[in-house]
């Protein structure tokens, strides 16, 4: 059963691009980091996603139906009335996707982008089938990010999206929402501002012009690198992955730590805990107001809040 109020990405996307914003998807990792985030968009009334990855559940010790539950006890405790889509980031094995769909996340990722092309579509196609069949809308992912952080991939290679390769991923799986490779990466940048291929995701939108695109590897963008991928014309991505600030914003109030499980977190002394979950809402703050703009949008999902 999904989240109760929870909205899929194919319902609360399409709103975020015609408009041109963006909903930020924050990777929250550890259960206490979920009501921070939930509270900032609460405040802010803004729309937002919590998703956590395959990779970082098995790093912060924890299981979907945990993850899930922390969200719904957030969402319980702070009386939450704004557009929330409880997702499952990168992953990539069958049982756990269709353990994150059982325990009521309301969107999966399917990343076999891996994998050769028709691997990846044939897997694809078989989640997307799968959890379409229980009102669960699918990301998948073609092109390959390069990466500083494992949680996320594990080569540090990149391999970019080719357009009509997309157009024909696309028309053959049904997924929902394509998230692209166009020089971003996951962790932090080495460099201040990466090179943005804007002239291939252009090439992406004029292919498919009604799809709902995601950029991976928010953490470390300058925010108008983000507008202008957000105000393409013809509609950009209307979905930013924001994970590695988050937790560094953390971290690095709770005197420099270093990464634990969620369990482990929970068990800090807690007024240190209490300093790292100001970071987390505060960094979740900046993220929705200058980041992907969506401060004010919930107001016109009132029919699903």
């Amino acid at each position: 059963m999904k989240l109760p109020h929870a909205l899929t990405l194919a319902e609360m996307l399409p709103e975020a691009q015609r408009d041109r914003y963006a909903v930020a998807a924050f990777s929250a990792r550890y259960r206490a980091c979920v009501r921070p985030v939930l509270q900032a968009a609460i405040d802010l009334r803004s729309p937002v996603i919590i998703e956590i990855s395959q990779r970082e559940l098995g790093w912060f010790g924890l299981t979907p139906l945990d993850f899930r539950t922390a969200v719904e006890q957030a969402a319980r405790d702070l009386a939450s009335n704004v557009p929330l889509c409880l997702h499952l980031d990168h992953s990539w094995d069958d049982h756990v996707i269709k353990a994150a769909i059982e325990a009521g996340f309301s969107s999966v990722m399917i990343d076999a982008s891996a994998q050769p092309f028709e691997d990846n579509v044939r897997q694809t196609r078989q989640i997307v089938t799968y959890a379409h069949e229980r009102g669960v809308s699918v990301e998948a992912e073609l092109g390959k990010l390069t990466t500083t952080d494992r949680l996320e991939t594990e080569g540090d290679e990149a391999l970019y999206t080719v357009p009509e390769e997309a157009l024909e991923f696309v028309e053959r799986t049904g997924c929902d929402v394509l998230a692209v490779s166009i020089g971003t990466a996951h962790g932090v940048y080495p460099v201040k501002n990466p090179k943005i291929d804007f002239d291939r995701l252009a090439a992406i939108r004029q292919l498919l012009p009604q799809t709902l695109l995601v950029l991976h590897g928010g953490s470390g963008l300058p925010a108008e690198t983000v507008h202008r991928a957000i105000e393409l014309p013809g509609g950009g991505i209307s979905k930013m992955n924001i994970a590695t600030d988050l937790e560094n914003a953390l971290l690095q109030a709770m005197g420099g730590l270093k990464r634990m499980t969620s369990a482990e977190l929970d068990a800090q002394e807690s007024a240190l805990l209490a300093r790292g979950l100001e970071a987390v809402n505060a960094e979740a703050r900046d993220k929705i107001e200058h980041f992907v703009r969506s401060a004010g949008r919930a107001g016109t999902f009132r029919a699903h809040a």
